[in-house]
């Protein structure tokens, strides 16, 4: 049966850490070997399912305000032409490329908009090592604010690289029909559940 996948999984979060990070200001990129945006969603009510994007598509840059997270910023993207199902077409009954499928104009739309962006606009601190990074998602030419509930997992020097590191996770829902995707909504869920994992090193 047809699943959905919310490419909105873009967002990757912020370090939310006190009000302060020991570590410098200036300008973080993501480790790609070291992240993941995870996506969720209701099947028939009788199950999650869970798939991802590829690595290799999923990039994001954070300008660090150390000194007050809160006037940090973030941008990020993800190619939604890369969904990882699992998959395969030999699990298919249809002997179709389930990955093509989501990426296809039935979901992500992938070949008219192949990328989907998050850009923040506002930071709130909520704990030690916790905030809520507001922002905007665009994905299918659609563009709406996004909240990622962040947690700073860590923030020192890589012990393996001797560079300043950032790791952060972070979740979000977006309703995919908002950003016109509407395909088996109601037998498969509209919320999408986002989960993001990141590693951020040092750059300048």
């Amino acid at each position: 049966m047809r699943t959905f996948i919310a490419a909105a999984a873009i967002a990757f979060a912020l370090p939310a850490a006190a009000e302060s990070l020991d570590v410098p200001s200036g300008t973080y990129v993501l480790d790609k070997t070291h992240a993941s945006v995870v996506w969720k969603i209701n099947h028939l009510g009788f199950s999650t399912y869970t798939a991802m994007f590829e690595r290799a598509g999923i990039d994001a840059t954070i300008t660090l305000d150390a000194d007050d997270v809160a006037k940090s910023s973030l941008t990020a993207s993800v190619d939604v032409n890369e969904v990882l199902t699992g998959h395969t077409i030999e699990f298919d009954p249809r002997s179709i490329d389930f990955d093509q499928e989501i990426a296809s104009d039935m979901f992500l739309n992938a070949p008219a908009t192949p990328v989907a962006t998050f850009e923040s606009t506002g930071i709130e601190v909520t704990g030690e090592n916790t905030a809520n990074i507001t922002g905007n998602l665009t994905l299918n030419n659609q563009t709406h604010p996004l909240v990622l509930e962040t947690t700073l997992n860590g923030a020192g020097d890589n012990p393996m690289s001797g560079a300043p590191h950032i790791g952060v996770t972070a979740t979000g829902v977006i309703d995919r029909t908002m950003y016109g995707i509407n395909t088996l909504a109601g037998p498969v869920g509209t919320d999408v559940t986002i989960e993001i994992q990141g590693e951020f090193a040092y750059k300048e």
